[in-house]
């Protein structure tokens, strides 16, 4: 009866296609209404507390590893997330998960055992700081202008995925969401910095998932179980939309046309190592960690909540391949015909499932997604310009005072380039696709650069320029190679039978090896910096601080231990 019934209203509700799919009731209102208030007052409260530049753009250094952790996640967990991998999972099916197990789990253990130290004792306020220590201004100039560029890129794409869940659910002009949030967002990360923009996605982060749990929950009671809703699945859509492993050794046996070299390469080794190793937008969180053992903690934290996040996010895609009595199209497509796109699966989903007041909770996640996002790039870029673009090149000389009303200000001037950004987004076929031709540019050869500087000792300052910049330019090239040429996709991806995702992962894994070789081959070639300078920066050069537990099982490489078996049984039991 449920289920007949909530067919039927989907599918009213979709083919009325009214102004909004629902309406507000009071509670709904007064539920967003509180925390729009409660961001604005956190905002106001921390202000007293960001005063100096470490304060403002590292928090003081002072968060546990418990903050630390819930916030390096929540940066992550913004509405892009929550909207744009439910879209995939109903474009690829079980595949999507992949971005949040082989895609995010190792990489974040091996932040916090082994390039964590390297960060944390070098003090540096970012990642592009670091590449000045080891490699110099060059390095760090081009590494944080690509990622300034980058940042309010992704802005962009959180303000877009915000006004199209509000345009979707509640009928809400695009603009009007769009401004309403960003402004809110610019207010209270210009108040209290970076310590603001953390609590808040403390908070965002438990409102997240309180606001998309019901969803998957009462999927499964309609469908009646995992193992029903796997049968529902396949009769409909094929197997493959329910094998996480099993389909990808051949590019045309899986709905994402990707083969396991793509995905344990392209993303498990070079984006997944890049975002979550070299992105200064997470990365950032877990330096403002009050202690060393606090910082590598962090990150393994954050991993054994990532695993669990596919719950929210992925499941309530799968459902609808099971639930839903439309067939969604990509958003291209629906910009013609008026379709439903994969986007706004997480919309339908909330609308079937959320009721008055679980509704507003509903709704207010996704805004506390969307903040989240935002927030954490806009932080971030507000660090990176400060004190590597401006700081940098500029103005070296300036009181610290300075640099704090600088921060401030490039906080409204970054949100304001981002609202300019969130309208390319329309072009995209789908978010998730844009994103990760996003960071096959500016986050795969990064890694490169980054990860030969921290283990090898020969690498020089000319070689991590070229390197960088020659990788840069190769996933750039590529990109507009297959965009002008189509067919040139075959030679990308190694297949005719490869599609956009998959272009994506091996055009990150070549640009990857073009920075590594580049890099390797200069270096040969140039006089290597004396190791004694390289003392803090390098493996080899440096001597870590020993940390002292008083018991064996508080150790970070035993969580990090354990967290790897859980990773690889789940990959197991969903093979």
């Amino acid at each position: 009866m449920f289920s007949a019934f909530a067919s039927a209203a989907s599918l009213a509700i979709v083919l009325a296609a009214p102004a909004s799919l629902v309406r507000l009731h009071g509670v709904d209102i007064a539920v967003i209404a509180i925390y729009f208030a409660i961001v604005i007052y956190i905002g106001f409260y921390l202000k007293r507390a960001s005063n100096t530049s470490e304060e403002f753009f590292m928090a003081g250094r002072e968060m546990t590893a418990w903050i630390a952790g819930l916030s390096f996640v929540s940066a992550n967990l913004g509405s892009l997330e929550l909207m744009g991998w439910a879209g995939s999972a109903y474009q690829y099916g079980i595949l999507a998960t992949h971005w949040y197990w082989i895609g995010a789990i190792p990489a974040m253990l091996f932040l916090g055992i082994i390039m964590m130290p390297f960060y944390y004792i070098s003090r540096t306020h970012s990642v592009p700081g670091y590449l000045h220590l080891r490699y110099g201004d060059g390095t760090r100039g081009l590494s944080a202008i690509c990622f300034a560029v980058m940042t309010v890129l992704m802005s962009g794409i959180n303000m877009y995925a915000m006004a199209v869940v509000m345009k979707v659910v509640l009928g809400w002009d695009l603009n009007f969401s769009i401004w309403v949030s960003s402004i809110t967002v610019a207010v209270y990360v210009a108040l209290g910095g970076l310590r603001s923009a953390i609590f808040n996605e403390v908070l965002q982060f438990l409102l997240i998932w309180l606001g998309a749990l019901l969803i998957p929950i009462l999927g499964l009671i309609e469908a009646g179980g995992w193992t029903n809703l796997k049968a529902q699945i396949s009769a409909r859509m094929g197997s493959e939309y329910v094998h996480l492993w099993s389909t990808t050794a051949h590019f045309k046996d899986n709905p994402m046309g990707i083969h396991w070299t793509g995905i344990v390469f392209g993303l498990g080794l070079v984006i997944s190592f890049g975002y979550w190793t070299t992105d200064f937008l997470v990365v950032q969180r877990v330096l403002s960690a009050h202690s060393l053992r606090a910082a590598r903690m962090s990150p393994i934290i954050g991993a054994a909540f990532k695993m669990a996040v596919p719950f929210i996010v992925i499941l309530p895609g799968l459902l609808a391949l099971s639930v839903l009595p439309v067939h969604l199209v990509p958003a291209n497509v629906a910009a013609v015909t008026g379709q439903p796109s994969y986007n706004e699966v997480l919309p339908l989903m909330m609308v079937r499932y959320l009721g008055p007041g679980l509704l507003g909770l509903g709704v207010t996640a996704l805004i506390a997604g969307f903040m989240s996002g935002m927030a954490g790039n806009v932080s971030a870029f507000a660090t990176v310009w400060t004190y590597d673009i401006y700081g940098a090149f500029m103005n070296k000389k300036a009181s610290d005072s300075h640099y704090v009303s600088m921060g401030r200000w490039c906080t409204f001037i970054g949100v304001l380039i981002s609202v300019g950004t969130a309208y390319i987004v329309q072009h995209a076929a789908s978010i998730m696709d844009y994103v990760q031709a996003l960071f096959s540019f500016f986050i795969a050869p990064l890694f490169g650069t980054v990860i030969l500087g921290m283990l090898w000792k020969r690498a020089t300052k000319a070689g991590g320029f070229w390197g960088l910049l020659s990788g840069t330019c190769t996933a750039v090239g590529l990109w507009v190679w297959v965009d002008r040429d189509p067919s040139a996709l075959r030679y990308v991806a190694l297949s005719p039978d490869a599609k956009a995702m998959a272009a994506d992962m091996y055009r990150a894994l070549w640009s990857w090896l073009v920075c590594v070789i580049v890099t390797i081959v200069v270096s040969l070639m140039t006089r290597p910096r004396p190791v004694a300078e390289l003392n803090g920066l390098v493996y080899g050069a440096t001597k870590l601080p020993e940390e002292h537990d008083d018991h064996w099982w508080q150790k970070p490489i035993v969580w990090a231990g354990a967290i790897a078996v859980v990773f690889v049984a789940l990959n197991i039991i969903f093979w």
